[in-house]
């Protein structure tokens, strides 16, 4: 890194701090947990669209899925490229609903649907989620990557990533965050794009990136397929066709539709048009994540082919892909792409840190411990958990991440586990007015007990189709068990005539225009 490049990083951050002060700064009155959780339900749909992608694109899928460019090939795109198709059914069909019944949290719905016993349950399991998973791989993958461009050490640069995050997110909540996103968003795509650049470039030998992207498709082709063969090594990762049909699905409708740290942008949005709105500029924008991220990971299994990248570091640990790629670009530009790593990471620890604040305080705190507070009192909670988590994280990065091969599949191996679980009871509480209690505990333990058996018993079964079996396996055992059991005495069935599912004519040719899009990417790379 040269002085130009720490002038760059550091103007950066200084700006985002300023802007995060301003925008979050007091209206001669305190803020209460709805202006500090949601932003005072006043965010905008391009807002809404930029913090999604922010929160979304941290290092797990930077470093992650540029590692898996390089391992995999364009296969690995299906984690971007399907989000862009449930994050349209999640404005459609799933929005409406959460809007409808004005709540803060995820947990809060399974409240009002299943009783206080299963929104507890599901708030424990969230906290710990995101702190001990969640917060942990994108500080563990961020720091990888720092260490590998500056030298600084793995655990140095983490303590700065977590102190840069605590420091423009804590005061302000979620209006803070969400707003400067759109700063982050920006400098994470002109970063991206210029990665890209430089990595074609050099594989076309300073002809073009054209010229490289063609070089690529002649000497690897088989990182240009998106439904892998059976031979393939990688087949139990991303199990061909079971891409489309099975599992992967179900992850994708767990992260986009039920996870608080994403969601929550559109639960603080001015109205559900703006919030659909908000969901299809996320979609456009996803399309966009494999070419500034997996692209350039193919393009370094050339590279390191050449000698121009250092092939013994990426075959040892394909997380180092992204990091390597960041020294072809010059003084200056590596300064932005720099703040744009920066960018994408503390995005992500803002979002997280203030959805593990928002679960705790009201859904745990609020209701079990002092429930006749002001709101200023709330908020300070808030605020005291979010550093309390991130400190946790902290501690627990290298003991939990510090050995593994490839931090981003695993994490969604096992994220698997519990997945089809919570989709089923989300599914099941929108569509199945007989959802019960019992039938929520029921499919959750079931989920875990038969996602675990299937792992001892057949080890070699692609964990996405594992997911997609046990999905089913929890929807039949969630009806019979409803049907079985007396109606839902605490909870409140989602009656759909009620419900608002029309959606305004640009969202209509946005969807449209996304999936078209989709099925050209698709018949281009099958």
């Amino acid at each position: 890194m040269t002085t130009i490049d720490l002038v760059i990083v550091a103007l950066y951050a200084i700006g985002l701090f300023g802007l995060a002060q301003w925008v979050s700064r007091d209206s001669g009155q305190a803020k209460t947990t709805e202006d500090y959780f949601l932003a005072g339900r006043t965010l905008p749909w391009w807002a809404i669209g930029a913090s999604l992608i922010a929160a979304n694109i941290s290092a797990e899928q930077i470093i992650g899925q540029s590692g898996q460019g390089y391992v995999v090939g364009l296969a690995i795109a299906a984690y971007e490229w399907q989000a862009a198709i449930v994050l349209l059914i999640v404005a459609k069909y799933f929005l409406p609903i959460f809007l409808k019944r004005e709540i803060y949290t995820m947990p809060q719905f399974l409240q009002t649907r299943y009783g206080t016993g299963v929104k507890s349950l599901m708030s424990f399991y969230w906290i710990v989620l995101y702190t001990a998973v969640n917060l942990t791989a994108v500080l563990w993958l961020g720091g990888l990557a720092i260490e590998g461009l500056t030298g600084v050490s793995v655990m140095s640069a983490m303590m700065g990533l977590a102190a840069f995050a605590v420091l423009y997110s804590l005061y302000g909540g979620l209006k803070a965050v969400a707003l400067t996103d759109i700063i982050q968003v920006v400098i994470l795509i002109l970063g991206g794009f210029a990665i890209t650049w430089l990595a074609l470039d050099a594989v076309g030998a300073g002809q073009g990136a054209l010229s490289g992207l063609a070089r690529l498709g002649e000497e690897v082709p088989g990182h240009f397929t998106m439904i892998l063969d059976e031979s393939h090594p990688n087949y139990s990762d991303l199990p061909g066709i079971w891409t489309l049909l099975g599992g992967l699905w179900v992850l994708h409708f767990s992260y986009w539709g039920f996870n608080q740290y994403i969601i929550q942008r559109a639960l603080g949005a001015e109205s559900l048009a703006e919030a659909q709105k908000g969901l299809a500029f996320a979609a456009f924008l996803k399309l966009l994540i494999p070419v500034i991220v997996v692209v350039p990971g193919i393009a370094a299994l050339v590279l390191a082919q050449d000698g121009a990248l250092a092939a013994e570091v990426l075959n040892d640990k394909s997380d180092r892909t992204y990091g390597e790629l960041m020294k072809l670009a010059p003084a200056g530009l590596r300064g932005l792409v720099f703040a744009a790593l920066i960018a994408a990471i503390v995005s992500s620890l803002a979002s997280m840190m203030n959805s593990i604040a928002t679960i705790f305080t009201m859904d745990i705190y609020r209701q079990y411990v002092r429930t006749d507070r002001d709101e200023s009192h709330y908020v300070m909670i808030g605020r005291v958990v979010a550093f309390v988590a991130m400190v946790i994280a902290l501690v627990l990065a290298r003991p939990f991440l510090g050995g593994m091969e490839s931090a981003f599949q695993t994490i969604q191996e096992y994220t698997g586990f519990i997945a089809p679980g919570v989709v089923t009871i989300f599914l099941l509480g929108f569509f199945y007015q007989k959802a019960n209690e019992a039938s929520a505990y029921a499919v959750l333990i079931g989920s875990v007990v038969a996602s675990l058996a299937l792992k001892v018993m057949m080890p070699d079964m692609p964990f996405v189709l594992r997911i997609w079996l046990v999905f089913l396996a929890n929807i039949a055992l969630g009806v019979l068990v409803a049907k079985l059991t007396r109606e839902p005495e605490a909870g409140q069935p989602v009656l759909l005539s009620d419900i608002q599912f029309g959606t305004t004519q640009g969202f209509n040719v946005a969807a449209i225009a996304v999936a078209l899009i989709l099925v050209l990417i698709y018949a281009a790379f099958w």
